[in-house]
């Protein structure tokens, strides 16, 4: 004869009530992990556009070393000061040029301006240190002000 042991029965009660916190619980992990989720998605999206804001700021600030050489191309010696533009409305763009001479009298002013200096050595003769800043501080665009410097010798 076997013996019926009820050890292992539980009753209809706590089959219940196991089921309601076992429930519970699978819905609070699950709410978390989409939190974070969620929290984490709108962190990545703010730092891809940071990121590709940057980038467009540093092809900017290469592209305006071109346009600056080009301008000194068309003007005569020491005679561009420089330029300030927006670029859609966004990028900030300031380039600022110093030319290099070994005599001050082949800029236009003399050599007494800000904008020329003269060396003594003949292998910097004829060249530009063009300043570029390129910033991008619109809020609406970026999380974070992006500022982007670039400094280049470039040769006449």
């Amino acid at each position: 004869m076997q013996r019926k042991n009820n050890i292992l029965r539980t009753s209809h009660k706590n089959k219940k009530a196991f089921a309601m916190i076992m429930a519970i619980s699978v819905i609070v992990i699950i709410s978390t992990i989409m939190a974070l989720s969620l929290s984490m998605t709108t962190q990545t999206t703010k730092r891809t556009i940071d990121l590709y804001v940057y980038e467009q700021a540093v092809l900017l600030s290469k592209s305006a070393a071109e346009y600056a050489l080009l301008e000194i191309s068309q003007h005569s010696a020491c005679s561009w000061k420089g330029a300030n533009f927006t670029q859609d409305g966004i990028y900030d763009i300031n380039i600022t040029p110093r030319y290099i001479y070994t005599e001050a009298s082949v800029c236009a002013n003399g050599g007494a301006t800000p904008y020329s200096t003269a060396v003594t050595t003949p292998e910097q003769n004829g060249s530009v240190l063009l300043d570029i800043t390129v910033s991008v501080e619109d809020k609406n665009v970026i999380s974070e002000p992006i500022r982007f410097f670039r400094r280049s010798m470039q040769k006449l």
